[in-house]
């Protein structure tokens, strides 16, 4: 693909994307990923984007090259909606643009498009934050407000990373705190005490807390799911504490099969003694045991805690996401 100063054609489609549209789209976030070593879409996007048949809760707009009739031209870039619903704050808006399109105005067009069509609040994610995205959020009006971290572990992780005070965690042997047991999850038994679970945890986190049966099933269908590596953190009476949800992203181009710290989350109750520590250690140790060179994260910047955790486990930082908001 490479179409020096054409100018794209818009289309715009609202809710669910039909299979095509899709592909389509999927290979132009594969390429920019490979380029940028940054996904353009989070998750919840493409579960929305596959899912979601409220035309008032997602809308797309994509630009294409050599257009003739409909879509049958090359995919130079996309721009996403995703509404958070009536009253349930604001929205998100991600973008991304082929790198062989890139520098042609393909990014201000969308950006435009999509603007044009907005009633509500949204806030921005720049994954990566590009100097082009940071011009791009000047350009409509948008500030910076948020700072997410991606780390990388590099190293295996040895009984004294984990030294907290005078106690140390020692997971990956099967020992967990006194009367605590780790143990993999169960599609479907486990559904509804996760999502209980994850909700109370991440009461203050909307992104993360709304997670429901749809998304979650959503993520179950993914290939990259895998029972093993959701690990769950019960007490005696069985009642969920906690858990670590890990992910392995597959080698592409040449890169080796990359490991997730997906989501920890701890139950209020369990909160204070060390379950946080234990999960994260158990799931690292899984990921590695699967033969993966390479764990990453994603962290919020004002999150001392946890950002001081993960550097004492070896944790250093790679790259960052910005959320930008309308000014205003």
């Amino acid at each position: 693909m490479d179409h020096p100063h054409e100018s794209p054609s818009l289309s715009t489609s609202a809710g669910r994307l039909d299979s095509g549209l899709l592909r389509d789209l999927t290979a132009l976030a594969e390429a920019a990923e490979s380029a940028d070593g940054n996904p353009p879409f989070s998750d919840q996007t493409w579960v929305e984007l596959r899912t979601t048949d409220d035309p008032d809760l997602v809308r797309t707009v994509t630009a294409w090259l050599d257009h003739q009739d409909g879509r049958d031209g090359e995919l130079a870039g996309a721009a996403v909606a995703i509404s958070a619903g009536p009253g349930a704050g604001p929205g998100t808006l991600e973008l991304v643009v082929h790198p062989n399109c890139r520098s042609q105005g393909v990014a201000t067009a969308l950006a435009r498009e999509l603007d044009a069509g907005l009633t509500e609040k949204y806030n921005a994610w720049a994954h990566g934050n590009h100097a082009a995205a940071a011009r791009l959020a000047e350009q409509f009006g948008y500030t910076p407000v948020r700072e997410l971290l991606r780390l990388r572990l590099t190293h295996q992780v040895s009984q004294d990373d984990v030294e907290n005070g005078s106690h140390r965690t020692s997971v990956w042997d099967g020992t967990a705190p006194e009367g605590i047991t780790l143990r993999s999850f169960v599609p479907g038994a486990d559904d509804a005490a996760f999502l209980e679970t994850n909700a109370a945890a991440f009461a203050d986190h909307p992104e993360q807390g709304s997670l429901d049966q749809t998304d979650l099933d959503a993520r179950k269908a993914e290939p990259w799911f895998d029972p093993a590596g959701f690990i769950l953190a019960e007490d005696a009476d069985g009642t969920l504490l906690g858990f670590h949800w890990t992910k392995i992203h597959p080698g592409a181009d040449g890169h080796p099969p990359l490991g997730e710290v997906y989501v920890v989350g701890v139950s209020p109750q369990a909160q204070g003694r060390g379950l946080g520590r234990v999960l994260t250690v158990a799931g690292i140790r899984y990921l590695q045991q699967q033969g993966v060179e390479a764990v990453m994260l994603y962290v919020d910047t004002d999150n001392t805690a946890a950002v001081e955790l993960y550097r004492k486990l070896g944790f250093v930082r790679w790259d960052t996401d910005v959320m930008y908001t309308p000014r205003g």
